[in-house]
């Protein structure tokens, strides 16, 4: 199940499921050089949090595998200039900057441990650990998210439905998924679950990409409004709720897609778990709270039109966040590839952090 080809290392380059196509296309694009991965992670053709980590990662190393400088000196301010452009392309998935840094601070490691070598010898070893390394970050991501679906598949319900906002599966990943991911453990383990897929305005995340990967494993899917889902809590047909996240501050507020927000609150209200399933790199210590997780605004088009026609009049206003960010007090669990992180979350998050598991759940 889920191991849908998201993003993959060829010869030719990075090759990606043009996720802007589905559902209605299978289309594949081959990134050759770094800013070309830039391009790629900015315009969605590939999204979710792990998957522009990976994607990131994979982007660094295809520019310093290109690069034509003969010497570590022209290499070495290349390898900014590439860090910068990756950054700059979507701000709110803190993944990116991981996938990044991991590439990055490879190089300057390695930098200092082949000094003395004659520059030939020296970029042929840099080059091939990095294009390694960000093989093995694609590799880890997908073991990543099978450990999470082993640890959060118990808290799902054994019969019943679950509703889940964006596309938190194996398109927003390199293969599995997270959100979608503890859906598909638990349908393995034996679980009889119906998903309901919000269709997640303006960009359709749920409706085309959520949809249409759960339907490759068979597993029932329904498309809903966005504004239908508190309806049906009301009325009792939604036993829990799951959802990714692109960035998850040191006390355990989430930015994840626009809407989820409004869901949580929604869950709360009716006594629904909602769930977090987010790999530990999503975890950003460094950002106190949700206050301070920046919010990408992306642009109006994809507010005033749909396929290409406009469906807003001329001169109206639009607001286009990318994301929101829902308070701790709203989740009930967060499920990494660590364990379980439940409230207090600043306190189970700093124990997470530096390694203390009498604070934590962990099934795995």
């Amino acid at each position: 199940m889920g191991m849908i080809p998201t993003l993959e290392w060829t010869d030719a380059g990075v090759r990606f499921l043009d996720q802007t196509k589905l559902p209605l296309e299978e289309v594949y694009v081959t990134a050759t050089t770094y800013e070309e991965v830039a391009t790629v992670i900015r315009d969605m053709i590939v999204r979710g949090a792990p998957a522009i980590g990976v994607s990131a990662a994979m982007g660094m190393a295809l520019g310093v595998d290109r690069s034509t400088a003969t010497s570590v000196d022209a290499l070495s301010p290349e390898v900014e200039t590439m860090a910068g452009v990756l950054a700059g392309t979507r701000p709110t998935a803190v993944n990116l900057f991981w996938g990044i840094a991991r590439i990055h601070d490879l190089y300057k490691k390695l930098v200092q441990e082949t000094a003395g070598k004659p520059e030939a010898e020296r970029l042929r070893i840099i080059k091939d650990a990095v294009v390694t390394e960000a093989e093995q970050v694609y590799t880890e991501d997908i073991a990543t998210c099978r450990t999470m679906g082993r640890i959060g598949e118990h808290l799902l319900p054994r019969h019943g439905t679950v509703l889940t906002h964006c596309n938190a599966g194996a398109l927003c990943a390199a293969g599995y998924g997270t959100a979608l991911g503890v859906i598909r453990a638990a349908v393995e383990a034996g679980a009889d679950i119906h998903v309901l897929a919000d269709e997640t305005r303006p960009y359709l995340q749920g409706a085309r990409l959520t949809a249409w990967e759960l339907l490759q494993d068979n597993i029932p899917t329904t498309v809903l409004c966005d504004n239908m889902s508190g309806a049906l809590m009301r009325q009792g047909r939604i036993q829990a709720v799951i959802v990714g996240a692109d960035r998850i501050a040191a006390n355990g507020d989430v930015a994840n897609k626009i809407g989820t927000y409004t869901v949580a609150v929604l869950a709360k209200e009716h006594g629904i778990p909602f769930f977090v399933a987010a790999p530990w790199s999503t975890i950003d210590m460094e950002t106190a709270t949700g206050d301070g997780i920046p919010i990408e605004q992306r642009n109006a088009r994809e507010v005033t039109h749909s396929n290409g026609k406009q469906m807003t009049p001329d001169g109206c206003g639009i607001e286009n966040p990318a994301f929101d960010v829902t308070p701790a007090k709203y989740v009930t669990a967060i499920i990494t590839e660590r364990g379980l992180l439940r409230a207090p979350f600043g306190e189970s998050i700093a124990a997470m952090s530096s390694g203390q598991p009498q604070l934590m759940e962990q099934t795995a």
